[in-house]
C-alpha cells in the first residue's frame, strides 16, 4: 500500500476525531502516507505540521435545525464524491472512512473498485438516518473496525468485521503523573458531555445541587453562547459548587484536579459504544460511574475500577457518589483497579492491528 485516503465528515473536540487523530499518528510513524479530508476547526486541524500527510479542509458545522443540517450533509456528500475521484488512477490506495458519516467517499471508492475499509464509532439505532447509513455500511465495506463488542452484535454482516477497542495517544497517558490521595481529597466530580438531552447534562447539574460538599465541574463540548442558551431554556440556576466549561482543545488538566469522573448518558435515548471518555479518566487514575448498557459498561466493573447505573437511578447515583469520595479505602482500590484497566487498551497494538486490516489483500 503506497496511501491511505482518509475521510470524517464532522472535524471538532468529540470522540471520533480525537481517535482519528491518535491512528493516524501511529500510521505516520509506520511510513504510511495519508491524505486527509475533513472540515475545519478541531482536533484533527492538529496533523497539518505533520510529516507524511496531506490536509484537505471544507467548511461545516452542526446545525440544530435538521433540515439546515441535512441539506449541508447531502452537500458536503456531493463534494467528497467527487472529490475521491482523483484517486481514480492510483493503484495503491485504501479508502479509510472514519464514522458512518462519509458515505459519498464509500460509494465512489467501490465505483473505482479501491478497498474500503470503515471505522465505525456510532450507536446507529439512535434514528432511522443513522440505521440507513450503517446499512449502507455493512453494503459497501470491504472491512468494518468495530470499537466494541456491544456495537459489532447489532450488524447483521458478519465477515470482514473486526472488534479494536479505542486507545488513547501515548503523548496524552504520559502527562499524568496519578496519586490516589491527592484526588481523593480533591472532592471534584468531572463530567465531559454535550448539549444533547441523552447525553445528561440537567442530570449532572441536579447532583451538584443534591450535594453542595463537593465540587462540579462540568465541559460542554459547544460554545458559552449555546450554554447560556440552554441553561435559560431549561430554567437552570448554577450552584456555587458548580463550575461549567466551554468547549475545549485539551482536558488534561480537568482530569488532573477531578476525584471522579461520570457518564450519564441515558440508554433509552442513546447508548455509548465505547466511552473515551471513561478510559481518559482511568488514565488518571479516576474511578467512574457509567451506564449500564454499551461499549462503555464493558470497561467497568462495579466495586473494582467504578460502577454501572443508570441516569435513571440518579439518587443511586448520588449515595454512591457520597460513598466513593468519603471512604479513602474505596477510592484506593477503585483508583488502582482504573489505572491497570487503563493498561490493557494499548495504543501500540491498537494501530498495528488497524495497519494489519488497512493491508490486508
Amino acid at each position: 500500500m503506497n496511501k491511505l485516503a482518509c475521510f470524517h465528515i464532522l472535524n471538532d473536540y468529540s470522540g471520533s476525531p480525537k481517535v482519528l487523530k491518535n491512528i493516524l499518528g501511529g500510521l505516520l510513524q509506520r511510513g504510511v502516507k495519508i491524505d486527509l479530508l475533513t472540515s475545519c476547526g478541531g482536533v484533527l486541524d492538529e496533523l497539518k505540521t505533520e510529516k507524511g500527510i496531506t490536509l484537505s479542509q471544507y467548511n461545516f458545522k452542526f446545525s440544530e435545525n435538521q433540515f439546515i443540517y441535512l441539506i449541508k450533509f447531502l452537500f458536503i456528500q456531493i463534494y467528497i464524491f467527487f472529490f475521491s475521484f482523483k484517486y481514480l488512477f492510483a493503484k495503491k490506495i485504501v479508502f479509510y472512512i472514519n464514522t458512518i458519516m462519509p458515505v459519498g467517499a464509500a460509494f465512489a471508492g467501490r465505483i473505482m473498485c479501491k478497498k474500503v475499509v470503515y471505522h465505525y464509532h456510532e450507536n446507529t439505532f439512535k434514528s432511522t438516518f443513522y440505521e440507513l447509513l450503517a446499512k449502507i455500511m455493512q453494503m459497501l465495506a470491504t472491512e468494518i473496525i468495530c470499537v466494541s463488542d456491544y456495537q459489532r452484535s447489532f450488524l447483521s454482516r458478519k465477515h470482514g468485521v473486526t472488534v479494536i477497542p479505542n486507545a488513547l495517544p501515548d503523548e496524552f497517558c504520559k502527562q499524568f503523573t496519578p496519586k490516589a490521595e491527592k484526588s481523593f481529597e480533591q472532592k471534584t466530580v468531572l463530567m465531559l458531555s454535550s448539549l444533547k438531552k441523552y447525553k445528561g447534562a440537567v442530570e449532572f447539574i441536579e447532583l451538584a445541587q443534591r450535594l453542595p460538599q463537593y465540587n462540579f465541574e462540568l465541559v460542554i463540548n459547544d460554545t458559552d453562547e449555546n450554554i447560556q442558551t440552554f441553561l435559560e431554556r431549561n430554567n437552570i440556576k448554577k450552584t456555587e459548587n458548580l463550575k461549567i466549561y466551554e468547549r475545549q482543545d485539551n482536558v488534561v488538566k480537568f482530569y488532573q484536579r477531578a476525584a471522579l469522573v461520570l457518564n450519564l448518558s441515558d440508554k433509552n435515548l442513546f447508548v455509548e459504544t465505547f466511552g473515551m471518555t471513561a478510559l481518559e479518566a482511568m488514565t488518571a487514575g479516576l474511578p467512574v460511574i457509567v451506564p449500564t448498557v454499551g461499549g462503555i459498561a464493558e470497561l467497568v466493573k462495579n466495586d473494582i475500577n467504578g460502577y454501572k447505573i443508570d441516569v435513571c437511578e440518579l439518587e443511586e447515583i448520588e449515595i454512591q457518589i457520597d460513598e466513593i469520595l468519603s471512604d479513602h479505602i474505596l477510592y484506593q482500590k477503585l483508583s488502582s483497579n482504573a489505572l491497570k484497566t487503563a493498561k490493557e487498551y494499548d495504543n501500540k497494538i491498537a494501530v498495528d492491528k488497524i495497519l494489519q486490516i488497512i493491508e490486508k489483500k
